[in-house]
């Protein structure tokens, strides 16, 4: 069974603009666009809400509580799948094509954990004063989309050890990278961008009416 889990429950303070994954593009918030790329894959769809959304009715997920952080609600996700595997993923990513999904599904077939990852086409360099100290080699870089894939005891574990010594991530893989486990890494999608900031937004609602055509 396949748990679709998708942590909703954070403020968009950097976008500034409410509640993120309750925003609108082309008539579907960023959270209905993801549930709807689950249908037809997971057997289930949870959501992570804030307290005063939890009565907001969804006809293909169910609510659950969110917490203070990202980390938190998808421990209360995990709580409640019933999946043996589970997937995460961030509702701030809207365009979430099916094929990168069944990517990270192999992913997890194989390796037990899986995530969806993009080679980097700029040029990377590490920054000291604002000024240009030296330059990372590109080839070997990846930047870490979602969805993410595990078994769920297994992620249920690393959250578990985390939460034992007060460990902070910022995504479910490095929860199980840091634990010496091995995190496949799958082909992600240029589409399947993060909304943070006003630009991603703007691109967002400039790209939404083209993805509902297609």
């Amino acid at each position: 069974m396949i748990s679709a889990l998708i942590p909703a429950a954070g403020s968009g303070e950097r976008l500034g603009m409410g509640a993120k994954a309750l925003l609108e593009l082309n008539g579907r918030t960023l959270l209905e666009r993801s549930i709807d790329a689950f249908l037809g894959i997971a057997d289930e769809i949870i959501v992570a809400l804030p307290e005063a959304h939890l009565t907001m009715p969804f006809k293909h997920a169910r609510v659950v509580a969110g917490g203070t952080t990202r980390q938190t609600s998808v421990q209360n996700l995990l709580e409640a799948a019933q999946g043996d595997v589970v997937l995460i993923h961030d509702a701030a990513r809207p365009f979430l094509p099916k094929a990168v999904i069944q990517r990270v599904l192999e992913g997890v077939a194989t390796h037990g954990a899986a995530t969806a990852a993009l080679p980097m086409a700029d040029t990377l360099v590490v920054e000291a004063n604002e000024q240009w100290q030296s330059l990372l080699d590109r080839v070997h870089i990846r930047a870490i989309q979602t969805p993410q894939g595990f078994r769920r005891d297994l992620l249920l574990n690393a959250h578990h050890q985390a939460q034992l010594e007060q460990v902070a991530a910022t995504d479910d893989a490095g929860l199980i990278a840091r634990l010496g486990l091995p995190v496949a890494l799958c082909l992600g999608d240029e589409r399947l961008f993060k909304v943070t900031r006003a630009g991603d937004w703007a691109l967002a609602t400039a790209f939404a009416a083209v993805w509902d055509e297609g």
